[in-house]
């Protein structure tokens, strides 16, 4: 590790660079700024979490990677499977996200692991086979995942905070409140019918504040995800607070108004700058952020002391999510680095460095993230050339943190979710979805199903459902193809080999000759199980010539297996030509052969074979 670190160390200094990767660092950094508070807001953990996801993947990730020039932090789409999982894990918590803190930052460092798993087994050249329609439904699914959801934040609307809504689950929240104590009892032994005073005393300590903070998480989570903020917006536009509107939608403005200006200051971060000088200035009533923590990260060794197998094992399947989307953002983003810089990134070393960065940056809070592409372009156009620009910028947000903190908290939360929309808007695929007319309609299909599913149900199973149906289309496409290639054809359309032409013309009516061409597989067993059907009364012996089938799978040699056995016990004579070896071995393995087909009706030729025939013609 030691070595490893001074030759990368090496490397990195090389102050022949070092102005470029200077400016490269500091106007990455400046960038990353808005977009990690913003994403930190968004996942649920509160800005701090995004600012350090930022400081630590942005720093390691480039200390440790294979892209000298990317720029890594978190990105819309890892905050949008982030978020998915932090309100699963909360939700078991009772709603306490402070409960909940240890075991969601044990997942994001799981995926951190997991991704360097991926590099060190050499996973990283394999992640393009992703097919492209997956990758474009789930991407516009997180543009409406985010988009959607901070619909509410920018009309000023949290659900939980609605005392009218929140009312209306009071009686469901001293369900679950005494479903819980009935719980609590069952694990401490006592029995409710042989002691019921006992719970009637703890049910009558249950409290007002207990039922109203049961109640809020249930407005929350009922109000929660893309169907639940389209379930409660007709509440939020009739409560609309304007003054959180204004500032969303000048924000908003400013990010799409300032890019016809000039591009070389980022719109985003004017829009923030303006609209929180302007609320903070004037002294508005305005609802600020999260405070973010001053001093340096601590890490939370809770992870650590108080970690349990049991509690994480749900949610390993979505680290693995998270640690394959990671690969996958940071991967792309590589590439581009690469067109840009005409140099050559090295993916197992990269997912080897987004996974250590991911892991520290769990360990101190953050959440997790991934190589940003339009960091790495801004990076790369101010004269980034070297890691160390990615390393300056993670050094530049940890002084921000330093020195700003408590200035940072003043940022309204409305400015903040007008930047997600933008976010929303930019990252969805336009290219896929302009594309729906001219695709092909299965690609088309699993890019809507991907999207649907993604926006109105789980990220990570809907993710899985696209894999599998794209892998099912795409072996049924090649097996259509291989099967068209085997030409398994009816014996009126088959054409006798040269070999076949002075086949003795007494003996024709007796003789069935049927031709394999090609591989004998899944996609092609139904046709060839017609055979038996296509076999004239008059044959007494069916010759099958195997010396153009290459290759049999299990599906074929089950399928030879019970036509072969349908024939014999119809006292059908059969006799194979020139088997390869491939088919021949399994067909041994299973006792086809000599059991059923002795060694005397195998022949290496068809010249042998039709020796044999006149010998033994009858």
């Amino acid at each position: 590790m030691i070595y490893i670190i001074y030759i990368n160390m090496k490397n990195l200094f090389n102050f022949k660079h070092f102005k470029g990767d200077l400016f490269g660092g500091i106007t990455a950094g400046i960038v990353a700024l808005p977009l990690a508070l913003a994403f930190g807001v968004s996942s649920g953990l509160g800005p701090s979490a995004g600012l350090y996801g930022a400081i630590f993947v942005s720093f390691f990730a480039a200390l440790f990677g294979g892209t000298n020039t990317q720029i890594s932090g978190p990105t819309a789409p890892m905050t949008a499977v982030s978020m998915v999982v932090i309100a699963g894990i909360v939700t078991t918590f009772e709603g306490d996200i402070s409960k909940a803190l240890p075991a969601i930052l044990t997942v994001f460092l799981l995926a951190g692991l997991m991704q360097v798993g991926l590099g060190l087994i050499g996973l990283g050249k394999y992640i393009k086979y992703i097919p492209y329609p997956v990758v474009s439904g789930f991407m516009t699914a997180i543009g409406v995942i985010i988009l959607v959801t901070q619909i509410l934040p920018s009309l000023g609307y949290y659900p939980k905070e609605d005392a009218e809504f929140v009312n209306q689950f009071k009686p469901q929240a001293e369900e679950i409140i005494l479903d819980n104590i009935l719980k609590e009892e069952a694990g401490e032994g006592v029995l409710v019918l042989e002691d019921f005073k006992e719970t009637v005393k703890r049910a009558e300590k249950i409290t007002q504040t207990q039922i109203l903070k049961e109640s809020q998480t249930l407005a929350s989570k009922e109000a929660s995800g893309v169907l639940g903020s389209l379930k409660v917006l007709p509440r939020a536009l009739g409560n609309i607070n304007w003054l959180e509107l204004l500032l969303a939608l000048g924000t908003i403005l400013i990010i799409y108004g300032f890019k016809r200006i000039t591009k070389a200051v980022p719109s985003t971060l004017v829009a923030l700058l303006v609209m929180s000088g302007i609320a903070f200035g004037f002294g508005l009533d305005y609802r600020p952020i999260e405070e973010i923590p001053s001093g340096l990260p601590i890490p939370n060794l809770e992870i650590f002391t108080g970690f349990s197998l049991d509690s994480i094992t749900p949610y390993i399947f979505a680290a693995l999510t998270l640690a394959l989307l990671g690969a996958i953002d940071s991967l792309l983003t590589s590439v581009v680095a690469d067109n840009m810089t005409k140099t050559k990134h090295k993916p197992n070393k990269e997912l080897i460095g987004q996974g250590i960065g991911n892991s520290i940056g769990a360990i101190f809070g953050g959440i997790p993230g991934a190589g940003a592409t339009i960091r790495t372009v801004v990076n790369i156009n101010a004269g980034g050339k070297t890691r160390l620009s990615g390393m300056l910028s993670g050094v530049l947000l940890l002084l921000i943190l330093l020195a700003l903190g408590p200035v940072a908290s003043q940022i309204p939360a409305a400015v903040l979710a007008g930047i997600l929309i933008t976010v929303g808007i930019g990252v969805m695929d336009y290219k896929g979805l302009k594309a729906i007319p001219k695709m092909p309609r299965p690609e088309v299909t699993i890019m809507l199903i991907v999207m649907v599913l993604s926006s109105v149900w789980n990220l990570v199973y809907a993710v899985g459902i696209g894999l599998i149906i794209a892998s099912l289309m795409f072996m049924k496409k090649i097996g259509d193809l291989t099967a068209k290639e085997s030409n398994i054809t009816s014996f009126k359309k088959e054409k006798a080999w040269p070999d076949e032409v002075d086949f003795p013309a007494n003996i024709k009516e007796e003789i069935f000759i049927k031709h394999i061409k090609g591989p004998l597989f899944f996609g092609s067993t139904s046709d060839f199980q017609e055979l038996i059907k296509q076999i004239p009364d008059t044959a007494s012996t069916i010759i099958i010539r195997m010396e153009r089938m290459q290759y049999i799978d299990q599906s074929g040699l089950y399928a030879m297996e019970d036509i072969l056995i349908d024939l014999v016990r119809e006292g059908k004579r059969i006799l194979l030509v020139n088997i390869i070896d491939q088919p021949r071995y399994l067909m041994e393995k299973i006792d086809l052969i000599p059991d059923l087909i002795p060694e005397e009706q195998i022949f290496v030729n068809f010249k042998e074979c039709v020796r044999w025939i006149k010998e033994n013609n009858n």
